[in-house]
């Protein structure tokens, strides 16, 4: 039997959307590097200020909410280098690279290929995509686990570079392995990375090397007591709650409702995504670099970030019917989380004998 789409599909009005934001569709590099070196700068000062201030001061703890929200915005940007096109703002990939991505563990290739996997309607939301589960379909525990898990992820991404990198070259049958499942920015834990899932990040193991490098140069100097213990410790709740944050914003971006075996097209992701407009000074503290916006993301993903807000607004003014495109618009986080676990509440799980 010939699977038929919902009717809501034949009305999205797609041609018409990508008709009013046609003109938006190219990134301005100036906009780019001036927002990633204002806040990584401010991100690494509010660190050192946190670091070197008595402790539970008002300038540690102010430091602390800083440093968070500012490196958490210049990690966001591994988000747009996925999207940005093949071969472009190869020196800004670089700098991030250096100055974020590597000293937070998560350099650019991790990323690279995997989340361009995700926007492909023949793997969206089906047990190919790495990151989406269907927690709408699920108990509700199974969310509470995914945010707690931001506990041990800063650790295990310590250790994925530091002894797995170079014990993956001594022992070759562990490369395939390391490659595999321990080197994707994903929230399925079945993940199972291709071999060629690579986009841009060519330079990989070389990335890959440099985290390792820096990892250890950091341990050695904690242990050779030239930076104090308190780094490491920072780093680690730093990266946690930049974690936590990403995880809630990250369980607010889907609606999560499929099981996995159906194939969505591009309007099917799109109502399956979620747009949180909010307050424009809190909502991007938590959703930074335009994916408060993220349903907008997924019709259009090659816009860059600082066009979405304007791409949102002339959507919701400019359609003939904008009916079906307000449908994925949240108030807020609390909202989306709050609808999200009413739904899991209620729905009962797939039985796995």
């Amino acid at each position: 039997m010939t699977e038929q789409k919902p009717p809501y599909i034949k009305e999205f009005p797609l041609r018409e959307a990508h008709h009013l934001v046609r003109d938006l569709m190219t990134p301005n590099p100036w906009i780019y590097w001036i927002d990633f070196m204002f806040h990584i700068l401010l991100g690494w000062a509010a660190f050192f200020t946190a670091l070197l201030s008595p402790l539970f001061s008002v300038w540690q703890l102010a430091g602390y909410v800083i440093a968070v929200l500012a490196l958490y915005r210049s990690a966001i940007f591994v988000h747009e280098l996925a999207h940005l096109k093949k071969g472009t703002f190869n020196k800004f990939r670089l700098v991030w690279n250096l100055i974020c991505g590597i000293p937070l563990m998560i350099p650019s290739f991790t990323y690279d290929g995997v989340h361009n996997d995700h926007h492909k309607p023949d793997v969206y939301g089906t047990s190919k995509d790495g990151e989406y589960l269907p927690f709408a379909t699920r108990r509700p525990v199974e969310m509470v686990v995914y945010v707690l898990l931001s506990f041990l992820i800063p650790a295990l991404l310590v250790a994925r570079f530091l002894l797995l990198t170079p014990l993956s070259y001594l022992i070759p049958p562990l490369r395939k392995i390391v490659w595999e499942r321990a080197s994707s920015l994903t929230i399925d834990p079945n993940y199972r990375r291709a071999e060629n899932t690579i986009r841009n990040d060519l330079n990989w193991r070389q990335q890959e090397m440099a985290s390792c490098l820096f990892a250890a140069v950091i341990i050695a100097l904690v242990a050779l007591e030239v930076l104090p213990y308190s780094f490491i410790v920072l780093w680690y709740l730093i990266t946690v709650t930049i974690f936590i944050l990403n995880s809630l914003r990250t369980l607010a971006a889907h609606a999560y409702r499929n099981p996995g075996e159906h194939k969505m097209t591009l309007a099917e992701q799109y109502l399956d995504s979620i747009n949180i407009p909010g307050n424009f000074l809190i909502t991007p503290l938590w959703a930074p670099v335009g994916l408060r916006y993220h349903a907008t993301h997924h019709l259009f993903m090659s816009m860059p970030y600082h066009n979405l807000g304007k791409a949102q607004r002339r959507l919701v003014n400019g359609l003939t019917d904008n009916s079906q495109y307000i449908k994925t618009i949240r108030s807020g986080l609390w909202d989306a989380l709050k609808r999200i676990w009413h739904e899991s509440s209620t729905t009962t799980p797939p039985h796995h004998p």
